[in-house]
């Protein structure tokens, strides 16, 4: 019945191994320095230069690099830098960074995947719009949609080779953010050289795939340059980076019947239990994405500098289909599914982002910023059949689906006063924020879809277009009260409008009325440093997060997506608290984080199989809760001088709390339910040894358990296409510095071979390996 086998009893690990593992990683934690076989070095050393740390900031304890954020942060953060990624993580794309962060997954399908989407400690995969993604403080996340698709932040946009930190802000409680902040912040800060500096870059990955009667190889070549230097006050940096991918298929196609004349159909089922029969699959893609990013930077004075950022993202990329079927002279046929045609299209795309920004840096009474941005598409095409003909030929019409001149800009000015100087018991900041999101969706039919005009034959299929835009003011004091106490009160105004908002489908034209909200946000945080190893947090935040142009008006019935947007949604409406405990060790920590999230009018998509086509729609759910805690443990030098383990897990009580308007032909409800695409259980785990200062080895341990996608939870069919399973995964990395210059890494993604779904099958098994050489 399923097309992905189970792993072997031998390398199964469950849920209970990894509480146990949580378990002795934080008691370990704590007993290290006592079990330890060398004495624990005095702590002014416990830290070397050959030791990457992750930090935790918590109020004005401690804060990330300066070029990172300059303002206070009342929330949570974790942090990761460059030195710890290249010795533990198989980077092949940039959002392979996160992979191994606290309560974080990245949908990530494939190498070179353009619809990877962040997973929060309280948010699904499918809330694209619940997070946020800034490199250099320049927004990559597409705000325009909440999905999987288009929504997913454009992580081409910055390579692998550029980044020098990671830090990821939990929860929407800095007024600084608008309510898209409600999953978390994560902020990408590249690298500038103070000299000059060159590295070139190959990188390889190969997976084997083994699904129905699918069996294949597929990897990734990758390639990258960066150059860069400092002269006097002047500073560029350039990074070029191409990589080609084979991935494994994307979508599998069914029916819900044998096609009449043809052998060959697997029995299955949907998520749901419906018959949905396996007859192929879809979605084989062959990509080849380009990324040309160019930074340059210069001191007007010592404390002003000004930068200027472009970069440039292509990517040409055409999926193909398999049929499982024959007829019955055993030749392969189509059998007349129409998945086929929906599952077989080209894509060509150009993306062009530009950033201004003026930055001072005098750490006295005034510091300031302004940053101006623009991300445009360029050129982005899709092009599908409009269906199939005898045999394993499609029709030569088909449709052109274009999102040319859809994209964002973005305006922040940004102020910070101390009043009584850098050490005094004030830090007011504020600020005003204006940016306009832009779609442009038009869907033609095509006489030729392999190589027709850039409008088709001239008629429209389908359209969406629309714009939203939001002009805000924020305010915020850090007001250190008592010795140990800090009170961080902040508040947000916003006016949000959507207009210019109209669709087509089939022969009806539709203007949609604007539609507006003005609403204002509370924010209120207090640390406490107890003591220099203990410290506390509460925090709480009310957000507004407002529907994007997708969500109103974007009609999707191309390729393997079909939506169906809504233009009466309401902004959803976010009541959120989180209690924070953290202890640090002379050469660790241990963080305990309870959290809880309200949300009412919950903007939620649903796909569901209608005509054997998975059709999303959106609705607002009167009223949600997202209930956890998260505990976190970092231990360095565990036992043995060079063995780091770091530990993080989250468990979530998500529930419908309320869905009057929800209805079922079953019978079923929505009340008392799971949220949507949020697991109850998520681990990472991670073990690096350090034998000397040339080899770094490492092993983690990714587990994520149940999750729904349908709002009354009847999708109880695990390892189908469009499930949502539980996994295991295991990865292992080396990485080995074989000149001072040249460094070599090689490792195992999904070294256990666990095969799951994320509504996509998912890689399996994948080698990776890159070797590097820096001048």
């Amino acid at each position: 019945m399923h097309g992905f086998h189970k792993v072997p009893r031998g390398l199964g690990i469950t849920p209970r191994t990894l509480a146990r593992v949580s378990v002795m990683l934080g008691i370990l934690a704590d007993a290290g320095p006592a079990l330890a076989a060398t004495p624990t070095p005095p702590a002014e050393t416990a830290v070397a230069p050959r030791r990457v740390e992750s930090i935790l900031v918590t109020g004005q304890s401690s804060k990330p690099a300066a070029d990172i954020r300059r303002f206070s942060l009342p929330q949570t953060v974790e942090s990761t830098d460059r030195r710890r990624i290249e010795a533990t993580t198989n980077i092949v794309d940039a959002e392979d960074a996160l992979k191994y962060m606290p309560s974080l997954f990245v949908r990530k399908r494939n190498n070179g995947d353009t619809q990877a989407t962040l997973q929060t400690r309280t948010w699904g995969v499918n809330s694209s719009a619940r997070s946020l993604v800034y490199v250099d403080d320049m927004p990559i996340s597409a705000l325009v949609s909440n999905n999987n698709t288009n929504g997913a932040p454009r992580w081409g946009m910055v390579a692998p080779e550029q980044i020098e930190r990671v830090d990821m802000l939990y929860g929407p409680f800095a007024a600084e953010y608008p309510g898209n902040a409600m999953g978390g912040v994560v902020l990408i800060t590249t690298r500038m050289p103070d000299r000059f500096a060159a590295t070139v870059k190959q990188t390889g990955s190969v997976q084997s795939f083994d699904a129905y009667k699918t069996h294949g190889t597929y990897g990734t070549a990758g390639s990258a340059v960066t150059l860069g230097d400092k002269i006097g006050r002047f500073s560029w940096f350039v990074s070029a980076n191409r990589e080609e991918t084979l991935a494994e298929p994307l979508f599998f196609i069914t029916s819900g019947q044998t096609p009449a004349g043809t052998a060959g159909i697997i029995p299955a089922l949907s998520k749901t239990g419906a018959t949905a029969n396996v007859v192929g699959a879809g979605g084989l893609l062959h990509s080849t994405m380009n990324t040309v990013t160019g930074r340059v930077s210069y001191d007007l004075t010592d404390w002003l500098r000004a930068s200027y950022t472009i970069g440039f993202w292509t990517n040409d990329a055409r999926a193909r289909s398999q049929t499982y079927l024959t007829d019955a002279a055993g030749r392969p046929t189509f059998g007349g599914v129409s998945g086929f045609a929906n599952d077989t299209y080209t894509q060509s795309q150009r993306h062009l982002m530009n950033a201004v920004s003026l930055k001072t840096d005098t750490r006295a009474h005034w510091d300031w910023e302004a940053i101006f941005t623009d991300y445009a598409f360029l050129r982005d095409m899709q092009r599908n059949p409009a269906g199939v003909l005898a045999g394993t030929t499609f029709r030569p019409n088909g449709y052109l689906a274009r999102l040319d001149g859809t994209g964002w800009t973005t305006a922040d000015v940004k102020a910070i006063w101390r009043p009584d100087g850098s050490a005094g018991p004030h830090e007011v900041s504020f600020g005003g924020h204006r940016d306009q999101y832009d779609l442009n969706n038009p869907t033609y039919n095509t006489d030729n879809w392999m190589a027709s005009p850039r409008d088709g034959n001239g008629t429209l299929y389908a359209s969406g277009r629309g714009r939203s835009s939001t002009y805000a003011l924020w305010a915020q004091d850090a007001w250190t009260f008592a010795p140990g106490f800090t009170l961080t009160v902040g508040g947000r105004l916003e006016f949000w409008r959507a207009f210019d908002g109209a669709n087509f489908a089939g022969t009806t034209a539709v203007a949609q009325p604007r539609v507006r909200s003005t609403n204002a946000s509370p924010k209120a945080t207090l640390a406490w440093r107890i003591d220099p190893a203990w410290s506390a947090k509460l925090s709480f935040g009310e957000a507004y997060r407002y529907p994007t142009v997708a969500e109103l008006y974007q009609i999707v019935a191309t390729g393997g997506t079909y939506s169906v947007p809504d233009p009466d949604l309401s902004p959803e409406n976010v009541y959120s608290g989180e209690l924070t405990v953290e202890h640090r060790l002379r050469q660790g920590r241990i963080r305990l984080s309870l959290f809880q999230e309200n949300v009412r009018n919950a903007l939620i998509s649903q796909s569901n199989l209608i005509n054997n086509i998975y059709t999303t729609t959106f609705q607002n759910v009167r009223q949600v809760r997202n209930r956890g805690v998260e505990f976190v443990v970092d231990r360095h030098d565990l036992l043995v001088p060079g063995l780091d383990v770091s530990n993080s897990v989250t468990y979530v009580d998500s529930r419908i709390l309320s869905d009057p308007g929800f209805s079922s032909a079953a019978g079923t409800t929505a009340t008392g339910k799971h949220v949507p695409y949020v697991p109850n259980w998520r681990d990472t785990a991670q073990v690096t040894y350090r034998p000397n200062d040339r080899l770094d080895l490492s092993v983690a341990v990714r587990y994520q358990g149940r999750m729904y996608s349908t709002l009354d939870n009847t999708d109880r069919v695990s390892h189908v296409f469009g499930a949502f399973d539980p996994f295991v995964v295991v990865d292992l990395h080396a990485h080995y510095r074989v000149y001072r210059s040249l460094t070599l890494d090689a490792g195992i993604d999904n070294v256990n071979n666990d095969r799951y779904y994320e509504y996509h099958p998912f890689p399996m098994r994948t080698y990776v390996a890159d070797l590097k050489a820096r001048f």
